[in-house]
Parts: structure tokens; C-alpha cells; sequence
């Protein structure tokens, strides 16, 4: 704050200050056991921070102040309220200072502690709350004063208390502090702004103006961007708040009353900031798309409908239309900076804020959901079009209308079998245009078009060769881009007819798309080549190679440049997308595949040697691709360079590394088998993210189902390491655990190799007692596992309890521990907790197989969603949805567990858990192991060899747990009739020497009784 002190060296003591409160403000712990303790703010220092930070923020200069906000914001997140009571009263005495740099403090930093409570529920808000209490009537009143005043000085002001007021009302509208007559107030407040001319010095230019340069000047001034915060204000109460039929019901009366009394004033407005547009007076691009989204938002509404449609013409002719024409920017961008043009028209933040955007949606609301509307735009453009003295611009603002309402045309049955027609007699003659940007425009509208169904399939043809020869052969880059986009398109559409006519020029198109993605580096292109991969499958065979290598040759080109370009990153995820697409559709043709994989495995290396983390995750799902029909010698040696990158890069991508992990155990079992060291790798991987203590509980899930996957894959061919495997799970399960999940994978792993390897794993398991431990493993395992079976879910993980089960059960006399003869009562119950939830399981995916095997219902016409003047658009559907999701929050925060919650909470029991696509042996549909067959074949058993235990098994059990039983005795005989029936299916003919299944059993006395 020394005015003495440079400037330069005053800004660089912020910057310090602020990257130091930043990193250092708030206590961390250490990130390993045994690390030092990270460096933080002593509090005596974090207390003279706090004691002049306000200050500095009122008397520093602009590009300091910045500084400090930050370190306001940091400093509210971690001390506001308990540490920092004093803010709320210095930022209050801020606010009513009538000195400017005090005021304008005092809101910068109730602007930062809005954004503190941005996020945080209602009833978390009440410290805000009581602060906003005395503030807005102290914000309102000084905006009266200031209004009057047009200095810089006091827009600025104006400015940030609109931002405020924005903030507090973002997510959550409090209506206990905002009241009718409050937010009336706040509507004036807006509608001044809004209708408020800017300076002569501001708005002197035209719009036909060229100078870019004065353009980006004046939309970046103070009066325009407080402009800007009016109308998002505005947007934001309508959208969220003010629309009847389409909000939270805490919000019904007070949407009401907004739309009856301020949703007409405010689009009063609006249509003042349209008619200067229209009279060519400068409007911001900013506030011309916010007002433009405030008339969209008033079209589903009879009140404000009733406004806008007697000028709906006049909207369509004068403000739509000039909006949707190439602009002057975009046209010296098309010809000068062709790749830039296509960066910021495939930019979807660009498009977020562009009115242009809002233009078209706006358009397509219009046509969409009033009557008539349509049948108006059509007759607009089809006479703008046959004028003599349209101009190529405007006839690219036509042809932007047409496609803009593309999907509205052909739903409507009075429009859609004309469009065949439309796109033949005025779209297809504009590919031979002079003007590049006419030839882009007629791509994109036969894009829009794409789902046309063609009744003569030489219009079809003619499409597809115009597109080819525009893609080929035109020198345009956005007129190739759009070419080869609605190529893609027109063809998945189609179907196998425009697959056919693509066919013989499939080559020549895929290599120029390829050409195209390395010169323009457009993610929508890679997308379009994975798509045509996967559609002409036996037609890229001959071609793979090339298109890999060209594909990999230019991922090492965009990332030779700066891949921290977020435009460049997500390019270069979109080609490792396509690698991964031609590999996967070339995985059976083996000689192909030798080829590809050393191409792969050039990128795959690189990105791994150069621990281009931004890339892992699609690395190494290459690898699973490249592993996922069969493992070469080569891919083997490569297991060590994944085990390389696991030690160098710690546990953060296991989980990405579990598929190709997955795969070299199950692809090619016999291999993985045959050298030592492949199990060590896997064993070591796993032993250190459970030993670790800090992994995290989802890698240390995923590698006990890796321990689990190498066990029931190997069988008992693995003896000599299963005690290392058992006891590294069972260490995991004495170490403290959070989830369930975690600890009844543990517990699988100790079950699936008791399954396995019981004459190995139940006798050491019986025989083991730990130190300090008074019971043995076996007593200690069994009691945790029946404690939690109820946390066991999905088809596998139940299976592999009921093998076990079964297994435990079937230990014969001789052999069998004394714990399983003691805990024999609770084992058939056990086990018929585990079959209902299989069975409840097994229906529900076939109900699911059922479902996705359904066809597609026919294309809806959508005239019956089209509003009558009178009506008004209520969104049914989302309104339950967000009172769903209101309820389930509310639910969430209860305290305790109530019995009637219980069959409620049964509808959203898990019937399949994440880990399940990790198949193993038993998970095969052809899999001779059925857990009910081997439970009603084990009981039979029983009850002929070991009357006594059958006895205590089942001697105990009620008329309920009987009839269950019996259930699960019929369940089983269903199965074995379908599996049967699929294998006679298979082979196609007669089996004979199966064993049935007993159905009746004698569960209480004697045997023989």
C-alpha cells in the first residue's frame, strides 16, 4: 500500500502474496505416512493478513486490487465466519462509505462472499442471509443514487452491485429475503439499465462498421458489460424462477406473480435493445444474445406471447435473419484465417455466447411450439431466396434458417416429403457457387438434413458425389470440413443405402478426412473417421495400416506443439479414440493386426516414456485393445513396461490399467500361466496399492478383484502363490475400511480361492490364529462374512458367495473344522439370502435383454406438441425430476434408518456392481456351474451320506425357510432344463446321462422317518 514503492515491484509482492495464501493459507496433511508436514501460514501472520487485507483492497490500484480479491476469496473459504467475524462488519462500513474506491471495495468482496455460499444448500446460507438482510435495501439505494450518474466512475459501481445481485440469485432464489416488493424494485432496476443509452463516444460507430478493433473495445466497456449483468439477471429469474409449469413448486406462486407482472415490462425491454439493433445503432454481441434468449423464453408463455407475436414477422425479417447472415468478422476469418474460422465455429463456448447460437434456438422454438409459426419462416425464406436482389450473404442467412429448422421440417407432415425436393432445387445448385462460404452453407444444411428420407435414390447418390467432390477436390478448407461432416452423416442415416453408394470411393474419402484432422486438428473430424471405421469395417481391412500410421503420425505432430492447448488435447484424445476404433474393428484379422500393433505400440510408448499423463487413459485403453482377442509375444514383454509405469507413476491410473491387466489374464490363461513372472508383476501391483494405506479405496477394490480374476481363472494351478494372495486380502480386512464394497471384495478373494483350493485353504485358514487372537482365521472369516452378506450385490459376487457356501458346506466329515459344524445353523439361511437375491438378479437382466432387444418406435410427428395462443408450455416431466432429486436431498440428510424405508430402499438395490465387466470362467454363459444346481444336488447328497449334519443344517429351519429352500430346489430344475435346452440348441441334437435334481426333501426328524 506504500505509494512510494514502484509499481511493478508493489504488483510482483501481490502476485507473491497471492500464490502463497493460495497454496499455503489452509493446514494439509501429508500426502505418504512419514512425509513432512506441507508448509502453511503461521496463524500469527494469517491474523496481519486479516487485519489489513480490506484495506488493501480499498486503497491499492486496479491491477493490484485484482491480486487481493483473490486472496479474499481464499482467505473467506477457509476462516468465514469462525476466524474472520470481523469482515461482514468493515466490508458493511465499505458499502455506505460515500468515497468511490471504499464502495467499490466494499462490493468487491460481498462479491467474493456470495461466491463462498454459491454452492451451499438453503439452510446453509443463513449466515449470508442475515448479512443480505441489511445490505440489498443499502445495494438498491445506492444504485439509486448512482444511476443518474453516467461517469465511468459510477458504472462501475453499477456494475458489480448487478453482478451481486446475479450471485445471490444464481441457484437459489431466497424468497424469505427477497421480497415482492423488493424484487420489483430490483426489476426497475434492471429495466433502467437495459433501456439506458451509452455514451455518444460508445455507441457513435455503426454497426456496418469494419474496424474490428472498435468493435471489441466497445463491447469490453463498462456500460455494455452493465448492460450485460441487467439482462442476465433477467434471464436468469425467468429461466429458473419465473416460469410457471417448468419450476420447483416452492417457486409456483412466486412464478406467477413474476410472470404477471414483470415478464411483460422486461420484454418491453428487450424489444427496445431489438429495435436499435434493427435501426443499426450497436448493440453488444452479449447483450444481443441474452436478449434474444429472454424472447425465447417468453414464447412458451400466453402472457408474453400475447406481446411478442404480433411482431413476430418484423422478428423474423429484421433481427433473426441479419443475425444468421455470415458476419463481416466470420467472412475475413473464412477467407484469411480458415483454420481459426473453424476453431471458433466448432468451439461450444464460443457458441454459448454467441447470438447466433441464440438466433437459432430461438428460431427453432418459434417453429417448434407455436402454430403457423413455421408455415411463416418457410414462406419468408423461400421468397427471400427467389429474390433478385438477395445478396450471397443473406442467402447464406436463408440457408442458415432452413437448416436451423431442419429437424422441425421433417417431423411435420405437411413439410417432410417435400424436403427431398427443397434440398435438390436449392441447396445442391449452391455447391457450384463462387463464394466459398455458400458452398460451406449447403454442406451444413444437407448436414441438418441428413435423416431425409430420399424417395428417388439418385438424389441420395447426387448428395454423396457432391460431397465427395466438394471434400476431394475443393481448395476451401471449412467447405471440405463441412463436406466430409455431412458425408459421415448422410451415410449413418442411410443405412445400408448410402453405405453402398460410399463404398467404392471409401478409401479416398477416409485418407482425405485424415488429411483434413492433421491440417485443421477438428475433434468432430476424428469422431466422423471413428464412425465410418466402424460402419465399412470389411472395407477398411486393406487400408488399416494406412490409416493408422496416418493417424499416429499425426497425433505426434499435434503433440510435438503445446498439448496444454485444450483445443490441440482434446484433438489429439479424438485420434487415439479413431486408433482405438481401427484396431477394435481389425482385432479377428490377425496378420492385420501384427501390423498395427507394433504402429500402436509406437504411441502407446511415447506417451508412456514421456509421462504424457493428459493422455494416459487412452493409452492404455489401447493396450486393452490391442490385448482383447489375443496376446502376442510382444505385448507380453510389453506387461513390464505397464509394470514400469505403475511404479513410476504410483497408483493414480490402476484402475485405467485394469482392462489390459484383465485381459492378459483371461485372453491367453495358458501363457500368463507359464512364466513366473507375469503373476509376480500382477501379485506385486496389487500387494502394494492394498499395502499402501493411500491408494485410495477404488484402486485397492480394483486390485482385489484382480487377485479374485487371476484365482478363478487359474483354478488350482496357482497353489504354490494362493497363501500370499489370501493373506495379503486378509491383512487388507484386520486395516480399517470405509466402504463395504471394499471389504466384501476382500472377503471374495478368500472365498474364490476357498473355492478353488478348499483341501489347501480351509484346513491352513482352520489351523491359523493370529497374534493377540483367540479364535483361529476360519472362525474369525466366517463371522465376517455372514455379517455382510447383505452388502453383496450383483450376479457375480452372489455366485461366488454361493460356490463358497456350498463348498464350506460340502467338507466331509473327516476334514471338516469344528467352526463349521458350530455355524451350521446359520448356513442354510446364508445361503437362501444369497439365492433370492441371484434369482431377483437373474430376472431382472433378462428383463433388461428383454427391453434393449425392442425396436425403436417410429419417427413421432410432432404437430400435437405445437402450442395453441392460448396455451402455455408446461414441462411435466421435469418437474417431477427436480422434485425427485428435492426429495432424495432432503432424504439424504435424515439422520438414522426407519423400518418403513426399507422396501423403499429395495427398489434401487444394485443387481449388477461396477466390477462385473471383469469376466471371469464363471461368468461365461456356457458356464457347467450352477450355484442352485450344485446347492439342490449338495443337499441330496447330504441327506444320503451325513444324516447328522444334514440334520443340523436344516433341522432348525421354520415353514418359511423350508418353502424357500424348495423354491430354490425348483429354481435350479428350471435351469437345468435351459441349460440343457441351450446345448441341445447348440448342438442340434439328443443328450443323454444327465443327472436330475431331486424336488422333494425331508428337512425335519429322522432320516427314514
Amino acid at each position: 500500500m506504500d505509494q512510494s514503492i514502484d509499481i511493478s515491484l508493489r504488483q510482483a509482492a501481490a502476485i507473491y502474496l497471492k500464490n502463497m495464501v493460495v497454496s499455503s493459507w489452509e493446514q494439509r496433511e501429508p500426502e505418504n505416512p512419514g512425509d513432512p508436514v506441507p508448509f502453511s501460514i503461521h496463524e500469527n501472520d494469517k491474523q496481519v493478513i486479516r487485519d489489513h487485507l480490506i484495506a488493501g483492497v480499498v486503497h491499492a490500484p486496479a491491477v493490484i486490487r485484482e491480486m487481493l480479491i483473490v486472496v479474499v476469496s481464499n482467505v473467506l473459504k477457509v476462516d468465514f465466519p469462525g476466524k474472520w467475524p470481523e469482515f461482514s462488519l468493515k466490508m458493511i462500513e465499505l458499502v455506505q462509505s460515500g468515497e468511490y474506491n471504499s464502495c467499490l471495495a466494499g462490493y468487491l468482496c460481498l462479491y467474493q462472499l456470495i461466491k463462498h455460499y454459491e454452492y451451499k444448500r438453503p439452510e446453509e446460507r443463513a449466515s449470508l442471509n442475515q448479512i443480505m438482510m441489511g445490505v440489498l435495501p443499502l445495494m438498491e439505494q445506492r444504485f439509486g443514487q448512482l444511476h443518474p450518474d453516467p461517469s465511468q466512475e459510477s458504472v462501475s459501481v453499477q456494475k458489480i452491485l448487478l453482478k451481486n445481485f446475479f450471485a445471490l440469485i444464481q441457484y437459489f432464489f431466497p424468497l424469505d429475503l427477497i421480497t415482492k416488493e423488493a424484487f420489483g424494485n430490483w426489476v426497475q432496476v434492471v429495466k433502467a439499465v437495459t433501456e439506458r443509452p451509452v455514451p455518444p463516444e460508445v455507441s457513435q460507430a455503426s454497426q456496418d462498421d469494419d474496424d474490428d478493433d472498435d468493435d471489441d473495445s466497445r463491447e469490453s466497456s463498462i456500460w455494455w458489460k452493465c448492460k450485460k449483468w441487467a439482462m442476465h439477471i433477467a434471464v436468469r429469474v425467468f429461466e429458473r424462477y419465473g416460469s410457471p409449469g417448468n419450476v420447483e413448486t416452492d417457486y409456483n406462486e412466486f412464478a406467477n406473480h413474476y410472470l404477471r407482472s414483470y415478464s411483460g415490462p422486461l420484454l418491453e425491454s428487450c424489444f427496445k435493445v431489438l429495435d436499435n439493433y434493427r435501426n443499426k445503432i450497436y448493440v453488444s454481441q452479449r447483450v444481443l444474445q441474452l436478449t434474444l434468449n429472454y424472447v425465447n423464453l417468453s414464447i412458451g408463455h400466453v402472457s408474453t406471447w400475447k406481446y411478442l407475436k404480433p411482431h413476430i414477422e418484423a422478428l423474423i425479417r429484421d433481427i433473426i435473419f441479419p443475425v444468421m447472415n455470415l458476419s463481416d468478422s466470420d467472412l475475413d476469418l473464412f477467407e484469411n484465417d480458415p483454420v481459426e474460422y473453424l476453431r471458433e465455429k466448432f468451439d461450444i463456448f464460443e457458441e454459448f455466447v454467441s447470438p447466433v447460437t441464440a438466433a437459432q434456438s430461438l428460431l427453432h422454438s418459434l417453429v417448434s411450439k407455436r402454430k403457423e409459426m413455421l408455415e411463416k419462416v418457410m414462406t419468408f425464406c423461400m421468397s427471400a431466396f427467389a429474390a433478385n436482389q438477395i445478396e450471397p450473404r443473406q442467402k447464406d442467412g436463408i440457408l442458415h434458417m432452413i437448416g436451423a429448422v431442419a429437424p422441425v421440417l421433417l417431423k411435420r407432415k405437411n413439410f417432410k416429403h417435400q424436403m427431398e425436393a427443397l434440398l435438390v432445387n436449392c441447396v445442391y445448385p449452391m455447391f457450384t457457387s463462387e463464394y466459398g462460404f455458400l458452398r460451406a452453407r449447403a454442406c451444413w444444411v444437407l448436414h441438418q438434413f441428413s435423416s431425409t428420407r430420399f424417395a428417388d435414390i439418385a438424389s441420395l447418390s447426387r448428395a454423396l458425389e457432391i460431397l465427395q467432390q466438394r471434400l476431394i477436390e475443393d481448395t476451401c478448407l471449412p467447405v471440405k470440413v463441412e463436406a466430409a461432416l455431412a458425408m459421415q452423416s448422410l451415410v449413418e442415416e442411410n443405412g445400408e443405402k448410402g453405405m453402398e453408394l460410399l463404398r467404392p470411393q471409401i478409401r479416398p474419402v477416409i485418407i482425405e478426412m485424415l488429411k483434413l484432422v492433421r491440417e485443421t486438428e477438428n475433434d468432430e473430424l476424428s469422431v466422423a473417421i471413428q464412425k465410418l471405421v466402424c460402419a465399412f469395417e470389411d472395407d477398411i481391412a486393406p487400408i488399416a495400416v494406412e490409416v493408422t500410421q496416418h493417424l499416429v503420425e499425426t497425433f505426434e505432430k499435434i503433440t510435438d506443439s503445446d498439448v496444454s492447448d485444450d483445443d490441440k488435447a482434446v484433438t489429439a484424445m479424438g485420434l487415439l479414440n479413431t486408433i482405438e476404433s481401427v484396431v477394435s474393428v481389425m482385432e479377428e484379422n490377425k496378420h492385420i493386426m501384427i501390423q498395427l500393433e507394433n504402429i500402436v505400440l509406437r504411441v502407446i510408448t511415447f506417451i508412456i516414456d514421456k509421462s504424457v499423463m493428459d493422455f494416459y487413459e487412452e493409452a492404455l485403453s489401447l493396450v486393452g485393445t490391442l490385448t482383447v482377442s489375443q496376446v502376442s509375444p510382444t505385448m507380453w514383454q510389453f506387461l513390464f513396461h505397464l509394470y514400469h509405469m505403475f511404479e513410476r507413476d504410483g497408483f493414480d491410473y490402476f484402475t485405467d490399467m485394469m482392462p489390459a491387466l484383465h485381459n492378459y489374464i483371461t485372453v491367453d490363461t495358458e501363457a500368463f500361466l507359464s512364466d513366473r513372472k507375469y503373476c509376480e508383476v500382477m501379485f506385486q501391483m496389487c500387494s502394494r496399492i492394498l499395502n499402501s494405506g493411500t491408494a485410495g479405496e477404488d484402486p485397492e477394490l480394483h486390485a482385489a478383484k484382480l487377485l479374485e480374476v487371476i484365482i478363478l481363472q487359474s483354478k488350482d494351478r496357482i497353489n504354490e502363490v494362493l497363501p500370499s494372495i489370501v493373506e495379503l486380502a486378509l491383512q487388507r480386512l484386520t486395516r480399517s475400511i470405509n466402504t463395504s464394497e471394499l471389504r466384501t471384495m476382500c472377503l471374495q478373494v478368500v472365498i474364490a480361492a476357498i473355492f478353488t483350493s478348499p483341501l489347501l485353504l480351509i484346513p491352513q485358514l482352520a489351523q491359523t490364529t493370529l497374534p493377540n487372537a483367540t479364535q483361529p482365521l476360519l472362525d474369525q472369516f466366517l463371522s465376517q462374512w455372514l455379517n455382510d452378506l447383505d452388502c453383496i450385490f450383483g450376479i457375480h459376487d452372489r455366485k461366488v458367495s454361493a460356490l463358497g457356501l456350498c463348498t464350506i458346506i460340502s467338507t466331509i466329515p473327516e476334514s471338516r473344522p469344528e467352526v463349521i459344524a458350530r455355524m451350521s445353523p446359520q448356513l442354510v439361511p446364508a445361503m437362501v439370502t444369497i439365492l433370492k437375491g441371484l434369482k431377483r438378479a437373474y430376472i431382472k437382466r433378462a428383463e433388461n435383454d428383454a427391453d434393449s432387444s425392442g425396436s425403436e418406435g417410429d419417427e413421432e410427428e410432432c404437430d400435437e406438441n405445437v402450442l395453441e395462443s392460448d396455451e402455455d408450455e408446461v414441462d411435466e416431466e421435469g418437474q417431477l425430476y427436480l422434485e425427485s432429486l428435492k426429495a432424495k436431498a432432503m432424504h439424504s440428510l435424515k439422520n438414522g434408518d426407519d423400518d418403513d424405508e426399507e422396501e423403499e430402499d429395495s427398489e434401487f438395490e444394485v443387481e449388477e456392481t461396477a466390477l462385473e465387466g471383469y469376466y471371469t470362467p464363471l461368468d461365461d454363459e456356457d458356464c457347467e456351474i450352477d450355484e442352485f444346481v450344485t446347492f439342490a444336488r449338495l443337499i441330496h447328497h447330504l441327506q444320503t451320506t451325513d444324516a447328522n449334519f444334514y440334520q443340523a443344517l436344516f433341522g432348525h429351519l421354520d415353514e418359511e425357510q423350508r418353502r424357500q429352500v424348495e423354491d430354490m430346489v425348483k429354481y435350479a430344475e428350471q435351469r437345468q432344463a435351459a441349460a440343457e435346452s441351450r446345448k441341445l440348441e447348440k448342438s442340434g441334437g439328443y443328450m443323454f446321462n444327465t443327472t436330475a435334481i431331486p424336488t422333494s426333501f425331508n428337512f425335519g426328524g429322522k432320516m427314514g422317518d
